[in-house]
């Protein structure tokens, strides 16, 4: 039996099984579900980008659930709709997932003007899932407000993260200069703001040490944008403190770079990064599925390891070879 076919107004009425079962299939890698879902999301474009984009990243044990819990509820309490796009890890063996944030945020699963969507991250570069950005585009077209996408804290997935929302929140524990070490640079650039989290108990004395210390190296750094530079506040999500200060700084932010034209000329660069990573996906899937190009690549691949081809020569060898395929006989 075939299953019903999803509208476009099913989605913008924000109904939720609706919601997740096109999520489903954006994330199928059929052929047929595919095309269903391109032909929806193209349907839904025009309603789409009125949300505010938040990535929210830090290393396990920073803290990341626990605060997009907290933040999650009192952004919900005051009135938004919040989807939280979280990204699991998955085994690179078996393709498994532990898809458990329904589990790591019990209160916000339950909250009706909330919505998680634990999606596995397989083996796209940097842990996130090939299409996470089409799930937001849906999530924001079934009208919510804030979308928070948080990475899985490995690799290179800070960056992928960074590339598809407005506004990036690094989570740091306390610790001070002690810490400072341990953090990239790279990821520190990334931020828009940082968090020093666990800022009660005993934890509060070296989380005011660490905002200080943070901040200093925050200082030395260029900023994202100019004369908007990188803030760092104190937070306690166990308490429930800072919910606030975090939602003014991000919302101000965020006006802030509309104003300024940042904001759009992010978003078109999203849009053409986007376009040429799918580029790259979409010949690697045509590579694998005509079986000539695909000899031929497994014929170049073995004269690249055997040290008779550079890799840049058998890259080409091998463009050239799909184009041929694709003119035609």
């Amino acid at each position: 039996m075939t299953a019903r076919k999803l509208t476009p107004e099913e989605i913008r009425r924000g109904d939720r099984r609706a919601v997740a079962r096109a999520i489903t299939l954006v994330e199928s890698t059929r052929a047929t579900d595919r095309i269903a879902a391109e032909a929806l999301l193209t349907a839904l474009l025009p309603h789409t980008g009125n949300a505010m984009r938040i990535g929210i990243s830090g290393a396990p044990g920073s803290g990341k659930s626990t605060f997009i819990e907290a933040f999650g509820g009192f952004l919900t309490g005051s009135g938004k709709q919040v989807a939280v796009l979280a990204i699991d890890p998955s085994s690179r063996r078996s393709g498994g997932s532990i898809l458990g944030d329904k589990t790591r945020m019990e209160r916000l699963t339950r909250d009706p003007r909330a919505y998680i969507r634990p999606s596995p991250a397989g083996t796209t570069l940097g842990g996130v899932a090939r299409r996470t950005r089409e799930t937001l585009l849906l999530v924001e077209a079934a009208g919510f407000d804030v979308v928070l996408v948080e990475t899985v804290g490995v690799g290179q997935s800070e960056t992928a993260v960074a590339e598809m929302v407005d506004l990036f929140v690094v989570l740091v524990s306390p610790g001070g200069g002690d810490d400072l070490q341990g953090i990239k640079r790279g990821l520190m650039e990334l931020a828009d703001l940082v968090l020093v989290t666990k800022a009660d108990g005993d934890h509060l004395k070296p989380a005011v040490r660490a905002v200080s210390d943070y901040g200093s190296a925050l200082h030395l750094m260029r900023p994202k944008y100019p004369a908007i530079p990188a803030q760092i506040l104190q937070i306690s999500a166990l308490e429930g403190t800072g919910m606030e200060k975090v939602w003014t700084i991000l919302r101000e932010l965020h006006e802030r770079l509309a104003a300024a034209g940042f904001l759009q000329t992010l978003r078109r660069q999203q849009a053409a990064r986007w376009f040429r990573a799918e580029v790259q996906a979409v010949f690697g899937e045509f590579v694998a599925a005509d079986a000539a190009v695909a000899r031929q690549s497994r014929r170049v691949e073995r004269d690249v390891i055997a040290g008779r081809l550079l890799p840049h020569a058998a890259a080409r060898s091998l463009v050239a070879a799909a184009l041929g395929r694709l003119d035609g006989p």
